[in-house]
């Protein structure tokens, strides 16, 4: 009787599944991997997805192990086990502070610096390992230059985001997407590259000049950061050179996935796999973010509950009725709604839920044009830079502003969104100028 009942009604206990875990993810009150496994044990528990695939009627019934996207889980596992070896050698703060002296202490030019470094490095790096890297030296700076480290804090949380919008290593959202829909880390570079430099110096061009009355500094003091030391700064020499080596044979390795077919979280373990050989194994491993892996797989789980039970099929057919068909309509509805919805809720299980919805809608919006379907662009534009909107919008935003109160430097929900609001609007105003001309006016 029981089952009969979950059977008949799963769409609609497996969405209230998926709606709790937003509610609970959202507020804070229990940690967000801990929402997503029982979420998933609940899932299981009532039978909403087979422990088991098996063929019904000619048709692959897929398994709850399916449902789980071992190739982002690896990616994401190598890629964090290679940055943490690598930062440790202590590379990524001598290329920091090498930029910096270039700068030779003018605020505005040191600001524009730091952020510029913040946003290349997570394009390749994930954002918070780039936030706490560049944290330290922040703080050195503000202190020889005698000003407030804010504005510079702020500047690199918006550049770690909007950097990491570039690649498929850059934020767990493109990862997600990049899987689900195909797509290489060359397709990212292709097609967001361009979009993401012009954003990044509008928007950090727009900070510094908000900032102009409180980026000044005497003479002495910026003559002191030009003369910042670097000596030190590295401290295992042949573990630099691994990491570096290394580093650039697994992105050469994504750039010629097109070419070997070899899919790219193959690179990153492989990548990991090697710089193990010289480490102690248990102490790296302490420093993987299991707390995001297993949400990543508990969150999986819940999705494919709801994916099996025909809420994305549901949740598909909605938009195809609300858009009236318009592949327009519908890009610059996920875009806008992704960056609204990141910036308050966590993007990683936002952009989770829409990527098997997206599957879907690209068949019934057909699109003819160069390139992948824009929608897809849609969504990662907007999922990524939807994170600069609040203080809570993404894990680099609330590591900084924790990171800056115990140092003694407040910054509040509301300053945050004064200049947040500001950056992701001009963000997503310049991205549907983008996905407008680039994939969709031509083809109206």
């Amino acid at each position: 009787m029981i089952s009969t009942f979950i059977q008949n009604n799963a769409m609609i206990i497996s969405g209230l599944i998926l709606l709790l875990a937003y509610v609970f993810i959202a507020t804070e009150k229990i940690q967000k991997s801990v929402v997503a496994l029982v979420g998933a044990s609940i899932i299981m528990l009532l039978g909403l997805l087979p422990f088991h695939g098996e063929v019904v009627n000619g048709v692959y019934v897929k398994s709850v192990f399916d449902y789980i996207a071992f190739d982002v889980i690896f990616l994401l596992i190598g890629m964090m086990i290679i940055v943490n070896i690598a930062s440790k050698s202590g590379i990524f703060k001598f290329l920091a502070l090498k930029l910096l002296k270039k700068t030779k202490g003018h605020p505005k030019t040191v600001l524009f610096a730091l952020a510029a470094f913040t946003a290349i490095a997570s394009a390749f790096l994930d954002n918070v390992t780039t936030v706490v890297i560049m944290m330290p030296i922040t703080f050195i700076v503000a202190k020889e230059l005698d000003t407030d480290p804010i504005p510079f804090l702020i500047a690199e949380v918006f550049a770690s985001n909007i950097g990491g919008t570039a690649t498929l290593i850059g934020d767990p959202p493109n990862i997600i997407i990049g899987t689900k829909a195909g797509l290489s880390f060359l397709d990212f570079l292709r097609e967001l590259t361009d979009i993401v430099t012009m954003i990044f110096i509008v928007s950090i061009g727009t900070l510094v000049f908000l900032f102009r009355k409180t980026l000044k500094a005497t003479p002495e003091k910026m003559l002191l950061v030009s003369r910042l030391k670097t000596a030190g700064i590295i401290k295992d020499k042949p573990l630099m050179w691994r990491s570096i080596i290394t580093l650039v044979l697994v992105i050469t390795g994504f750039i010629t996935h097109d070419i070997t077919g070899i899919p790219a979280y193959v690179f990153a373990v492989a990548g990991a796999a090697f710089l193990l050989i010289f480490e102690k194994p248990k102490e790296i491993y302490k420093d993987v973010e299991w707390l995001t892996i297993f949400f990543f797989i508990g969150l999986f789980i819940i999705i494919g509950g709801f994916e099996a039970s025909g809420g994305i099929s549901y949740l598909a057919n909605l938009m195809i009725k609300f858009t009236h068909g318009s592949l327009t309509f519908a890009t610059m509805l996920i875009l806008w709604g992704s960056g609204i919805l990141s910036g308050i809720i966590d993007n990683i299980p936002y952009t989770a839920t829409m990527t098997p919805l997206i599957a879907q809608v690209q068949h019934m919006l057909p699109y003819a044009g160069p390139g992948h379907n824009p929608l897809w662009w849609a969504l990662s534009l907007g999922a990524c830079l939807g994170g600069n909107l609040t203080i809570i919008g993404a894990a680099a935003n609330v590591i900084v502003s924790e990171t800056a109160h115990s140092k003694g430097y407040n910054i509040s929900f509301m300053r945050f969104l004064k200049y947040g609001a500001l950056v992701t609007f001009i963000s997503l105003f310049m991205s549907s100028f983008y996905l407008y001309f680039k994939y969709l006016h031509p083809f109206i």
